[in-house]
């Protein structure tokens, strides 16, 4: 079951435009059903297949601090046209919907699915991952960055020019472990979500 991701930059009025070079980003990092593609003004829209992928892209976007994300959980249309805009079906209507909700919610990511109380339930989720990584310190994400590559915490250590130990801190401050058990509930809800 796809999942459509509608963003939209928050205060676009008072900041340059984000939209072009988060799509390029996008582009090369993430795979799609469709691709993410400006739908109208500052804002932005995708479908993809996995929700794990989902949960990546979400942090990704809420680490910048500059979105309001919806995510719409159920099926689209089908045959799917090539371009994003031209698609159609409740995912979509559903993404509409969250990124709307969004705009009001302190963490800016809202869930709205097929399975109602499973899409809350991964919207407080996403909430929570959310809190968790706007309050992480830049310490703690170099590390993050490098363990999450695949580097061990020594090797992390030696490129960061810190202790082992230090490395093992920054992750725990950090909530390295908790995240990962959110991330895996949160796509365990979104699966759920979409029916």
């Amino acid at each position: 079951m796809p999942y459509v991701l509608t963003v939209d930059q928050r205060a676009s009025r008072r900041g340059p435009d984000r939209v072009a070079a988060t799509l390029r980003r996008l582009a090369d990092a993430v795979e799609t059903v469709l691709p993410f593609e400006r739908t109208a003004g500052d804002e932005f829209q995708g479908v993809l297949a996995e929700a794990d992928a989902v949960v990546d892209v979400v942090l990704q976007l809420l680490r910048e601090g500059c979105w309001s994300i919806g995510i719409g959980a159920g099926p689209v249309q089908t045959p799917l046209p090539s371009s994003t805009r031209a698609a159609t079906g409740p995912a979509f209507l559903c993404a509409r919907r969250a990124v709307e909700a969004a705009k009001q919610r302190p963490a800016h990511v809202a869930v709205c699915g097929c399975v109602d109380p499973d899409a809350a339930d991964a919207q407080a989720v996403l909430s929570a991952l959310a809190v968790l990584v706007m309050r992480r310190s830049p310490q703690a994400w170099e590390a993050i960055a490098l363990v999450s590559a695949g580097a061990t915490q020594a090797q992390a250590a030696v490129r960061l020019g810190i202790s082992r130990q230090a490395v093992g801190q920054r992750l725990a401050t950090g909530l390295w472990e908790l995240e990962l058990e959110l991330r895996n509930t949160a796509a365990r809800l979104l699966a759920r979500a979409a029916g």
